[in-house]
């Protein structure tokens, strides 16, 4: 029995909802130790190993849970179709890409271009006609992104293994812009969990077969406890919950929406840095993450809509 695959018009609303509104910070938080997780994993592993062991391991930790609430499994290869393909666009490019990025840059710098997600998602969006590309949303991306640049600054020098760290980065920005697409086109109506979960076990699958001919981890060297315990907050945290967390926001306010969580990360992480590193957080970031914050209000809509409701009904 293959679960049903329901597809839906263009949305009419741009709006999140305020349940989704709190997913998305949550969402933000496990996603911002995600580039943590990875930068400490990246010492020891290569970037292939890294990212099959996260979904792999995610996949396993999310497999009961499909047995506990009777969740159907596809038995078809068009049942399993959706999730392969959400797989690759997913998980198993754009984590490659972001890992392999970390390699040449920092953490941080890596979480940063992350934020360019949801330009391009929009961009996606639109060009195929799935959501409008109205001003409000336009205006709300970019001012994301200006608070993003003043949330870095401008203290960053170049040389050609960064710009290729910046531009593998960028790649996988744009990768999951098409993956909102086809979560958009392909799995409305899928159970979060299950969605979360057949994506990564195709994903596992995948990896697998790629770190195994090409980084042959069975060659590396064991790990420090450091770099398990790294992985296991990949797989379990940023992957495993924030897949669940991320397809309740799609099924509730929308691809695009969800994407904006990528606007967070930065934000997050500087505040994650605060809390648990003893971080020294300076005025330019508390402006940047200002920013930021007005930009998602002017997508979200309702905050304009409250102004300018009264001005329409004299």
């Amino acid at each position: 029995m293959s679960i049903e695959i329901r597809t839906s018009a263009p949305s009419a609303s741009l709006s999140i909802t305020s349940g989704d509104w709190v997913r998305l910070l949550c969402l933000s938080v496990l996603w911002g130790g995600s580039f943590f997780f990875a930068g400490v994993a990246v010492k020891e592993l290569p970037p292939l190993t890294i990212v099959f062991v996260r979904v792999g391991l995610a996949a396993l930790l999310l497999l009961p849970l499909i047995w506990l609430y009777r969740i159907p499994v596809p038995r078809t290869f068009a049942g399993w179709r959706p999730f392969i393909v959400m797989a690759l666009l997913n998980n198993v490019l754009p984590f490659s890409l972001l890992v392999s990025g970390q390699t040449m840059i920092a953490s941080g710098l890596a979480s940063v271009i992350n934020a360019m997600t949801p330009v391009f998602t929009v961009l996606v969006l639109a060009a195929f006609g799935e959501e409008r590309l109205i001003p409000r949303r336009v205006a709300g991306v970019m001012l994301g992104l200006f608070g993003v640049i003043v949330l870095r600054g401008v203290d960053l020098h170049l040389d050609s293994q960064q710009s290729l760290g910046i531009l593998l980065c960028l790649c996988a920005t744009v990768v999951f812009g098409f993956s909102a697409l086809w979560a958009k086109r392909e799995l409305q109506g899928v159970e979060p969990l299950a969605a979360a979960t057949f994506q990564l076990i195709c994903s596992g699958i995948m990896m697998f077969v790629l770190s195994m001919a090409i980084d042959r981890p069975w060659q590396l060297p064991m790990p420090h406890v450091t770099t398990w315990l790294a992985l296991i907050g990949l797989a379990a945290l940023a992957t495993s919950l924030a897949y669940i967390l991320f397809f309740q926001i799609i099924r509730g306010s929308g691809p695009g929406n969800v994407m904006l969580v990528t606007l967070l990360v930065p934000v997050t992480a500087i505040a994650l840095g605060y809390i648990v590193l003893d971080e020294v957080v300076t005025p330019r970031e508390i402006v940047g993450a200002l920013i930021i914050a007005s930009g998602l209000l002017i997508m979200d809509g309702r905050l304009l809509s409250r102004f300018a409701t009264p001005q329409a009904s004299r």
